[in-house]
């Protein structure tokens, strides 16, 4: 197509809120089921495709136990419960997540206790160091797949006897130092909403390598009666937990799995094209005086299918908004985390925890942080027009 053309046809930005599709493999495993009506997890003696999912999923990870659960919000409930923290029990959690994390503290009957971010969207360790000597437990996002120093974390944790719970709702094949994420804390928790990695449309995973862990979430998790027989090992434990802890029935049901079966061997195929369309956008963005993208840490292999990058040198908050109206004005949503109403990333919106902390640094840095989505089917077109789209807006903005 020659220049002209495209002048007189400019590409159209991509649907970038497209779920990824459902495999073509997963469709006779869906008929097969809602012939059967075999969709409650439980149904079948063995086999069932939530419990295959499981195994599959622990295989990929390198860990002990999976449990499928019906949300990553489940699983960090469960997590939670697992551990069998005293009602009231301090969590630490970034003050830059979903809401849905300090949620499920409060469901677990924990006291969600936020923890500063600085602008690399990563927890800032001094305001972590001076809350951990009064914490119970530690609860860990990974927001939009940012690793915060899990060395450093879990050194100070360790060294106090605390556990730490993974939230990798967004860095489902991410490394850190070789160890993937959700594998180094005490569990981990996992999502396959459909704006994740894996689309199940919704789904969760809880991942562990204690057998008491296991044990205790798999029965709160809804394996009533005798349910808990149908889950390998562990029957010792499943025995002595009987009749003694409560049931949240969070369980997967089998049409999930079949959906999300198919797609766990194309995870690192799209791990590897959302690292590169990332990066690609990331260079490109930092050559401009306005729009800065932090690196990776050292140790960290990112697995993002979002990129987040600061406005720099855009002094006002009508400067901000006006990058957002003349981005979308090219086709480009740009979520700017502290200027859209009600954001649920926004730990100023968490009005039900009551009396909120200042936290000066994850406020500022809300303020001017960015989120694009970039799905690993995007091409390199598709990278261009967004591309072109940011810079030109934010070139627009500070020329006025």
């Amino acid at each position: 197509m020659s220049v002209a053309t495209l002048a007189l046809h400019p590409r159209q930005a991509p649907d970038v809120y497209q779920a990824e599709p459902i495999p073509d493999a997963a469709r006779a495993e869906i008929d097969r089921l809602l012939s059967s009506g075999d969709l409650f997890r439980y149904t079948a003696p063995e086999g069932a495709p939530v419990a295959l999912l499981e195994a599959e999923f622990a295989e990929f990870m390198g860990c002990r136990y999976a449990l499928a659960v019906s949300s990553c919000s489940a699983a960090l409930f469960l997590a939670l419960k697992a551990l069998d923290l005293p009602r009231g029990a301090r969590v630490l959690i970034p003050a830059f997540t979903f809401a849905a994390v300090p949620s499920a503290v409060v469901h677990a009957d924990c006291t969600p206790v936020l923890v500063e971010v600085g602008d690399n969207f990563r927890i800032d360790l001094d305001d972590f160091h001076a809350k951990l000597d009064d914490a119970d437990a530690v609860l860990i996002s990974h927001m939009r797949g940012h690793t915060s120093d899990m060395d450093a974390i879990m050194a100070e944790c360790d060294a106090r006897g605390l556990p730490v719970v993974e939230d990798a709702a967004h860095s489902l094949g991410t490394l850190w130092n070789g160890r993937k994420i959700g594998t180094i804390g005490k569990i981990g928790c996992f999502s396959f909403q459909s704006y994740k990695l894996v689309n199940a449309g919704e789904g969760g995973m809880f991942v562990t390598d204690d057998p008491e862990l296991a044990a205790r979430a798999i029965i709160m998790s809804g394996a009533y009666e005798h349910n808990w027989k149908k889950h390998p090992g562990l029957q010792n434990s499943f025995h002595h937990w009987q009749n003694k802890l409560p049931l949240y029935n969070v369980r997967m049901q089998n049409l999930s799995a079949a959906v999300i079966r198919p797609q766990i061997p194309a995870i690192d195929g799209r791990v590897a094209a959302g690292r590169g369309n990332h990066d690609y956008v990331a260079e490109r963005l930092n050559r401009s005086p306005w729009m800065v993208v932090p690196p990776a840490l050292p140790k960290e292999e990112r697995a993002p299918d979002s990129l987040q990058f600061n406005l720099s040198g855009f002094a006002t908050d009508d400067e901000a908004r006006a990058f957002q109206a003349a981005a979308a004005r090219r086709g480009v949503s740009v979520q700017v985390f502290g200027l859209s109403k009600d954001n649920a990333r926004a730990f100023w919106n968490w009005q039900f925890l009551g009396d909120l902390p200042e936290l000066p640094k994850t406020r500022a840095m809300l303020m001017r942080a960015c989120d694009v989505r970039l799905p690993a089917r995007l091409t390199r077109e598709d990278l261009d027009v967004i591309v072109n789209a940011l810079t030109e807006a934010a070139r627009e903005v500070k020329a006025a």
